[in-house]
């Protein structure tokens, strides 16, 4: 059956033509269809921002033991610095790019034309057209801030984001560098967006309207604030995990990471919750993307890779999708129910990004957090 699968695909190409093959005919073609001509391949390339593509790797291979699937794990920054080089050099390393910080993706990445959109057929009726344009966005992400559930049964331990800026909390909020990871200098953004927002909180919280000093606006005047407090700046999220979530500690911080993490609170011995009621929001939510890079040495082998990604027939989206079905991650496609465990995305009181507009404001916000670092 090996002999015969790469038998008809090397007669489809030959047919068809490889470039036109890719560009047409397999934006059409379901799993099936895909399967010979990715076996044929034999092997497939995916950068992916999250460590999880190690188990999707290992469900892949799994599924479709003839295809080698290349796992790496590359922070967002990471994958936009390094695709933009390999495309300078003419050079596609990359099938399958997995990727989030979509206001650098999409000006930097789709525009450029280093990478390019595909939506599987298989699932295209049921994931809304917001997330399936201009790219695939397989699930939304987060950047909130988390405190640790085992030292306050009660609740959170602050119910508005401008308590982080007073005595109480100085030194003991986390966050990873805005400058080395895109998706919180995002978060960053949101806040400057949401000034009027944050106005408002500072007038519930401290009783009077906010005095603006030098910033521009309330959003600015709160990063000011909070790096003025001693705001702790870490390297990575595990490091703002493990500080917020460590069990045992009787006054431990808080910190702005991936919700998701919750997923790993009983391995890691950790005590990770989203503080969902914080005023105006506990930070952003956002879309994890797929796409394809543009001259994909393994273009059906990719296609079945973003298949595969966007889950199975089953009720949670089986094997593919299981590293991702956790509280704290929203699969896009409407045919899945939410986890059970999980604040249901419509009270999930997160600021949703627009892409446009973080775009546009952060390299303004990265310069006002350069000069308070």
């Amino acid at each position: 059956m090996r002999k015969l699968n790469v038998a008809c695909a090397s007669l489809l190409i030959a047919l068809f033509g490889g470039p036109a093959l890719a560009d047409g005919h397999l934006n059409k073609m379901m799993p099936d269809e895909l399967l010979p001509l990715a076996e044929a391949e034999g092997t497939v390339t995916v950068y992916s921002f999250t460590s999880r593509i190690g188990k999707v790797e290992a469900a892949f291979e799994e599924a479709y033991p003839n295809i080698d699937l290349q796992g790496f794990d590359i922070s967002s920054t990471e994958q936009i610095a390094r695709l933009k080089a390999e495309a300078q050099a003419g050079i596609t390393n990359a099938d399958v790019v997995y990727i989030s910080d979509t206001p650098v993706v999409l000006t930097e990445l789709l525009e450029a034309g280093i990478i390019v959109p595909y939506v599987a057929p298989r699932i295209a009726d049921r994931v809304p057209e917001q997330y399936k344009s201009p790219l695939l966005a397989q699930r939304l992400s987060t950047k909130v801030l988390m405190y640790n559930e085992e030292a306050n049964p009660a609740g959170a331990p602050v119910s508005n984001l401008w308590a982080l800026t007073t005595e109480d909390w100085k030194g003991r909020v986390i966050i990873v560098d805005p400058l080395q990871r895109g998706d919180y200098l995002d978060l960053m953004t949101e806040i400057v967006l949401q000034s009027d927002a944050m106005a408002a909180a500072y007038k519930d919280h401290f009783g009077a309207e906010i005095d603006l000093g030098s910033a521009a606006n309330a959003g600015e005047k709160f990063i000011a604030d909070l790096f003025a407090n001693d705001v702790v700046l870490v390297s990575s999220t595990d490091d703002v995990n493990a500080a917020v979530g460590k069990l045992g500690q009787e006054n431990p911080p808080v910190g702005f990471t991936s919700y998701s993490d919750r997923r790993d609170n009983e391995e890691e011995g950790w005590a990770l919750q989203v503080a969902n009621d914080v005023k105006p929001a506990p930070g952003i939510i956002f879309p994890a993307v797929v796409a394809l890079a543009e001259g994909a040495q393994n273009p059906a082998a990719a296609r079945l890779v973003i298949d595969f990604l966007m889950g199975d027939e089953s009720e949670t989206g089986g094997p593919g999708l299981a590293p991702f079905y956790v509280a704290g991650d929203y699969v896009t496609r409407t045919d899945i129910p939410p986890h059970p465990d999980a604040v249901p995305l419509d009270e999930f009181t997160a600021w949703r990004i627009q892409p446009a507009e973080t775009a546009n404001a952060r390299a303004a916000v990265g310069d006002l957090v350069l000069t308070l670092q």
